[in-house]
């Protein structure tokens, strides 16, 4: 992989803004921005996904006000501590086969609920403020979707939501 400028700062008062810049162009552009950072989190997300899905490899980045100046946020929130401990209650009902994969379904049914889990994922992650996901991210929600039943799927997405809106 080719590496990217560094994104510029933002010229004017501070205020919200997403950029992005693609490999090929080598140079940052204004993706949205908004004195508010709701409706730029979501038009970062929405794009984020739709250049994905479409095979496009872009890095964002997102400015924003902090202590009466411009401050680059990460678009990847870190946890700030790890796991208490390796096992985890609901750890052994996710890693065993969902109750989905026990029942024969046709592949298209199949596909579409895998489909939908992944949506379910991807819109929890929105929510918790994780746009800018790698391949690798992609490939992890992607084997979440697969493993995972419905019911799973919800209730992370739920956590991811709910971490969000802290």
């Amino acid at each position: 992989m080719e590496p990217r400028p560094e994104s510029p700062r933002p010229q004017g008062a501070p205020r919200w803004v997403a950029s992005y810049c693609r490999p090929a162009e080598q140079t940052w552009r204004t993706a949205a921005e908004s004195p508010h950072r709701s409706p730029v989190l979501h038009a970062l997300g929405e794009m984020t996904q739709t250049l994905r899905a479409r095979g496009d490899e872009v890095t964002f980045a997102l400015w924003g006000p902090k202590d009466g100046g411009w401050h680059r946020f990460d678009t990847l929130l870190k946890p700030e501590t790890p796991p208490k401990s390796d096992t985890h209650p609901h750890q052994a009902a996710a890693s065993g086969p969902s109750p989905e994969a026990a029942a024969p379904q046709p592949a298209g049914l199949t596909e579409r609920m895998t489909g939908r889990r992944h949506q379910v994922l991807m819109s929890g992650l929105g929510k918790a403020g994780l746009y800018d996901l790698s391949p690798e991210d992609d490939a992890t929600v992607q084997a979440l979707a697969e493993r995972l039943d419905e019911a799973a799927v919800r209730r992370v997405a739920h956590w991811l939501a709910a971490a969000g809106a802290r």
